[in-house]
């Protein structure tokens, strides 16, 4: 039951109490030192100040955080990713014990802010800042990649921007996470616990030794390993140690290089031949396939003419296509060598990249040429002309071409025949062949010839007639009288047409027994004239007439022109006073 005692003021005792042993009147409170009680006096006798380093103890762990406690009234939080690797385990367990930063007493969710990180700074700083004023490097494994370059463990975290990571621009900063290498600390800031790092300092010191180590060995003709450093379009930098060379485009391959790229990659090793070093500059000129066989060395005996050889078209040219064989071996196909027939058509039917047989015409090692032989491999068409066309046979074909020297006939092969223009008449000269014939116009004409050789189809049309001087002297004997027309008047004499295309020629010294300074004078253009013939010359088409002959009466075979004499200025002022 409950029980009173005799207080100053009456108490009336709820009814919702009543059953309760409880006593009424002033209380005096006891306090008992418990464990908790202990425990709170021992927190509250420390001294907890923000921006010191505590030794707690992990009692919790999830994604986010690390619940760390500290020995105060509270727990603190520690970012998680404070003490993950870089491959996102944890580096801690609960139950661990570690140090840690207080930042915050009291954050808005009522719980310590800690910092492993930052406890890390202070503890490692006076270490950091020894290694920084001395210039000495500091180990540290790259956990993870942030903006702009990379995060370093090294003791604590610090900052590798993408600039120092190597000598060279680096893309992938994905292949150091992981990696563990010395680094400078070049930049540190106590108060913000922001601390800089270079491995570009650090390389560079090491190339450097290189570098006057590499130029003490340095000698041409050597071998040497290098590595890749830069790819541009005229060829790439190769690094040799410290020393960077240059490998031409023209020194890459005994082949053609499109481009430097088509064959190396920036990171390759590749063994250099050291092809010349000028100690003065510093500079070394290497060559890549001077270390592999000369491919030129045994083309004579690799590709022997009339063998049939296969490769790709690699450049095509008016005059004719290149064929890669074998690397560092090519081969031109001579337009002229492409077709029997067809001699304009090699870019419009051949590709780069085409595959393509060919036959082995010449090869010429020391100026590294191999002459190719397209139509070599298809039947001669010249092989049959010569039997189907034997000099003399009369064709009919169309008029395919007119051109200033002739026609060109279609007489329905693969070649054309050509008909010169001095084999269009035998007496006619100076013909324009576009004003008496038409493209399409059908003719008859003689084979004259079917050069295999040369590749000339020749043809007549005045081979169709008998040769009129064929039979001159028996028309024009010497010595007989002749009829005909003046149709040209030179200084030298008058051209006498006989017949249709034959003319003879009455020399200035045969016109008249007198003394003739001028043809005009006696005989003008168009005038019916009468001679003798003196000369024929059937090879040269030429026949030698004389007037004054048929004047004097003589008329004999024997008749013998006088040699014309030059007129002097003393001949021709005979007969004038001076």
């Amino acid at each position: 039951m409950a029980t009173t005692k005799n207080t100053t003021k009456s108490f009336e005792v709820p009814a919702w109490v009543k059953g309760f042993d409880f006593e009424v009147g002033e209380i005096k409170e006891e306090q008992k030192n418990t464990e908790f009680g202990e425990l709170i006096n021992s927190t509250s006798a420390k001294n907890f100040a923000e921006g010191e380093v505590f030794t707690g103890t992990v009692v919790a762990m999830n994604d986010e955080f690390v619940t760390v406690d500290i020995g105060y009234k509270q727990e603190g939080l520690v970012l998680a990713r404070e003490f993950r690797n870089y491959d996102g385990t944890m580096k801690v367990k609960v139950g661990d014990q570690i140090q840690v930063y207080l930042e915050k007493l009291e954050s808005q969710m009522g719980n310590l802010v800690l910092s492993k990180d930052k406890a890390e700074i202070l503890k490692a700083w006076d270490k950091i800042s020894e290694a920084c004023e001395k210039g000495e490097p500091v180990e540290g494994t790259v956990i993870a990649k942030v903006k702009g370059g990379l995060s370093v463990d090294i003791g604590v975290k610090a900052f590798l921007p993408g600039s120092q990571i190597d000598i060279r621009p680096v893309k992938n900063l994905d292949k150091y996470i992981g990696k563990t290498m010395e680094f400078k600390v070049i930049k540190f800031n106590k108060k913000r616990g922001n601390i800089v790092l270079s491995r570009r300092s650090i390389l560079a010191e090491e190339r450097g030794k290189m570098r006057d180590e590499t130029l003490t060995q340095i000698q041409e003709g050597m071998i040497v390993k290098g590595i890749v450093k830069n790819i541009t379009d005229y060829g790439a930098f190769i690094d040799l140690g410290g020393v960077d060379g240059l490998l031409h485009i023209t020194d890459m391959s005994w082949g053609r290089v499109k481009h430097p790229s088509n064959l190396l990659n920036v990171g390759d090793e590749i063994d250099v031949k050291i092809l010349k070093y000028d100690s003065s500059k510093e500079r070394v000129s290497l060559g890549l396939k001077q270390v592999q066989p000369n491919p030129w060395e045994s083309a004579k005996d690799n590709y022997m003419p009339g063998t049939k050889v296969e490769g790709e078209i690699v450049s095509v040219k008016d005059y004719g296509i290149f064929v890669e064989l074998a690397d560092g071996i090519e081969g031109l196909i001579h337009v002229s060598e492409m077709s029997w027939t067809n001699k304009k058509t090699t870019n419009k039917t051949y590709g780069v990249g085409d595959k393509i047989e060919a036959v082995v015409l010449e090869v010429d090692v020391e100026n590294k040429r191999i002459s190719l032989g397209l139509k070599q491999l298809m039947p001669n068409p010249w092989d049959d002309l010569a039997v189907k066309y034997p000099a003399g046979k009369i064709v009919e074909g169309t008029v395919k071409a007119i051109v200033d020297f002739g026609l060109f006939v279609d007489l329905g092969e693969e070649v054309d025949a050509l008909i010169h223009v001095s084999d269009l008449s035998w007496t006619k000269k100076n013909i324009n062949p576009a004003e008496e014939y038409k493209v399409g116009q059908t003719i008859k004409a003689v084979v004259v010839t079917v050069d295999k050789e040369n590749q000339k189809f020749c043809l007549g049309l005045k081979q169709l007639e008998e040769d009129p001087w064929k039979t001159i002297e028996e028309r024009m004997p010497v010595g007989s009288v002749v009829e005909g027309e003046a149709v040209r008047l030179t200084e030298f004499g008058v051209f006498v047409e006989l017949e249709t295309g034959i003319e003879g020629l009455v020399h200035i010294s045969e016109i008249s027994e007198e003394r003739v300074e001028k043809p005009a004078d006696k005989v003008a253009k168009g005038d019916r004239v009468k001679a003798i013939v003196i000369s024929i010359d059937k090879a040269a088409k030429k026949i030698a007439l004389s007037m004054k002959a048929v004047a004097s009466g003589e008329y004999k075979a024997s008749y013998k022109p006088e040699v014309a004499q030059p007129s002097t200025l003393a001949d021709k002022l005979k007969g004038f006073k001076v």
